[in-house]
């Protein structure tokens, strides 16, 4: 089957040493302009608190943005659970300005990780009675709307006069490019209903099924339906390795990678029945096959690489090249203009 993915990105871990955290966010940073080069439309950052990765993708995004011109930048995700609705709406603003307008935002709701550690110190004591769910995240898109506030008599001083009071900068169109990361169901349903665009990769909840594939197609159904019409974008992730160009001692590293996360694919994990997909490595060409027979695909026109957490810097160049140049141009993709069109996002 013929495929038509317009969009192809990459996820990556932003993985660093304790001994010396520049040297491994930097090379992340030059990762992603890296990718730029490549002709990749999108480049994506996992945020991860307490581990030696990004904490806070808003600010590893802003330097990233002044690295590059033209590739998307996004966060997937961010767990509003940590976040204070206001403060980052501001920061994400402020990103999107000097980005000119690049930066996609993933959310994620519900307790996160960590939260029995963290929570008390991010909302200074008692976490469990804040709304760490999807009013939060609704909370977050009506200030990134930019509504004034206030009364239509409400000022403030400034040194530049008398003002209506906005968040600032205000960042016309980001509301259009947010994003939720949906495992379940439920998720997808909310994403649609409340016009956000849908993250969806290689953990989903196994609801009415047991095959992976099953599960994210009625996921991905589920978020059409909710959406009424509206035309929100879907981008799937996979775990992609191509080895066309990767020396003999690094194949068998990718391949000895994947073999120890196949037993995980061959039935649902845990009390919520978790389901992944096997690991695609092999060569170009066995990669397009088993892409172009996965049923998902089909029914979205982004692509997202997501980049194993265990891989160095030359592996990570060795795979976005490869899937570039070998895989992308057989799945429909061509490289595109910087300018991007967006859908504009249904208010509710």
């Amino acid at each position: 089957m013929a495929l038509n993915i317009r969009h192809i990105g990459f996820l990556t871990p932003g993985n660093f040493s304790n001994d010396n955290p520049f040297e491994g966010i930097d090379a992340t940073l030059n990762l992603i302009a890296f990718g730029e080069q490549l002709g990749f439309d999108s480049a994506w950052v996992r945020q991860r608190h307490l581990e030696p990765g990004i904490g806070q993708a808003a600010v590893f995004l802003s330097a990233a943005s002044q690295r590059t011109s033209t590739i998307q930048l996004g966060s997937a995700v961010i767990q509003i659970g940590y976040e204070s609705p206001f403060r980052l709406a501001e920061d994400l603003s402020m990103v999107d300005v000097l980005s000119r307008g690049r930066l996609n935002v993933g959310l994620s709701a519900g307790v996160p990780p960590h939260a029995a550690i963290l929570g008390p110190l991010v909302h200074d004591g008692d976490w469990q009675s804040h709304d760490l769910g999807h009013g939060r995240i609704e909370r977050f898109a009506a200030n990134l709307r930019g509504a004034y506030l206030g009364d239509d008599d409400t000022t403030i001083a400034t040194p530049f006069g008398p003002q209506r009071p906005r968040l600032q900068p205000y960042a016309a169109g980001l509301a259009n490019r947010l994003w939720y990361g949906g495992g379940s169901l439920k998720s997808a349903r909310w994403a649609g209903e409340n016009g956000f665009n849908l993250l969806t990769g290689n953990v989903i909840s196994g609801e009415g099924t047991d095959d992976f594939h099953t599960a994210q197609r009625n996921l991905i159904q589920a978020y059409r339906q909710a959406s009424d019409g509206w035309p929100g974008r879907v981008a799937v992730g996979r775990v992609i390795v191509p080895t066309d160009s990767a020396p003999p001692a690094r194949i068998a590293r990718y391949e000895a990678y994947a073999a120890g996360r196949y037993e995980r694919t061959l039935k649902p994990q845990g009390e919520r029945r978790t389901l992944f997909p096997r690991d695609l490595v092999g060569s170009a060409e066995q990669i397009v096959g088993w892409l172009l027979d996965d049923p998902v695909l089909p029914l979205v026109d982004e692509l997202r690489l997501e980049l194993p957490y265990e891989f160095t810097l030359p592996e990570y160049e060795q795979i976005l090249t490869d899937t570039i140049t070998r895989i992308a141009p057989a799945l429909g993709w061509s490289a595109k203009s910087p300018s991007r069109t967006r859908p504009a996002i249904r208010l509710v």
